[in-house]
């Protein structure tokens, strides 16, 4: 497995895993009528991300298993957030979310971030403490006029 920086040239990769592995994963711990709205928002690339330097894609060979990154946080300069975050539903348990997640703190740090941020969906959370974070609460994520997302937010100092 490598982990590299992505490119525009990955949207409809990483189009592909988001809109196959987040309706796997979440379903558990969504109810339909969550999923029925959220899904179409959150299975889309961000390009903007993917253009950035500060996301990342895990491959192996052509094909993308794992995606995330961060940024910086847009009224605090030392405060970063963990971003689209997934990993192929065939391919969890082999550390690819992780390096993803390390890669992207080390890089925060190198940058002068002391606090990393993030929004987890239900399903990441147990993922994310492991990675030390702490659960601050819940959190309705604005996806469009009048759909939200619930999510726990969550920080780990750096």
């Amino acid at each position: 497995m490598d982990l590299r920086s992505s490119t525009l040239k990955d949207l409809a990769a990483v189009d592909a895993l988001l809109a196959r592995s987040y309706p796997v994963l979440l379903r558990k711990d969504y109810p339909p009528s969550v999923l029925v709205t959220a899904l179409p928002l959150i299975c889309r690339a961000q390009p903007e991300l993917l253009s950035s330097g500060s996301y990342y894609v895990m491959t192996e060979g052509p094909d993308i298993l794992g995606a995330g990154g961060w940024t910086v946080d847009r009224q605090s300069r030392t405060k970063g957030h963990i971003r689209h975050l997934v990993t192929d539903d065939r391919h969890l348990r082999r550390g690819i979310a992780g390096q993803i997640v390390s890669v992207s703190m080390q890089a925060a740090k190198d940058r002068r971030i002391d606090e990393m941020e993030c929004w987890s969906t239900y399903t990441a959370e147990p993922f994310y403490q492991s990675m030390g974070f702490e659960t601050l609460g819940l959190l309705d994520v604005p996806l469009a006029p009048g759909i939200t997302f619930p999510a726990k937010r969550m920080r780990r100092l750096l």
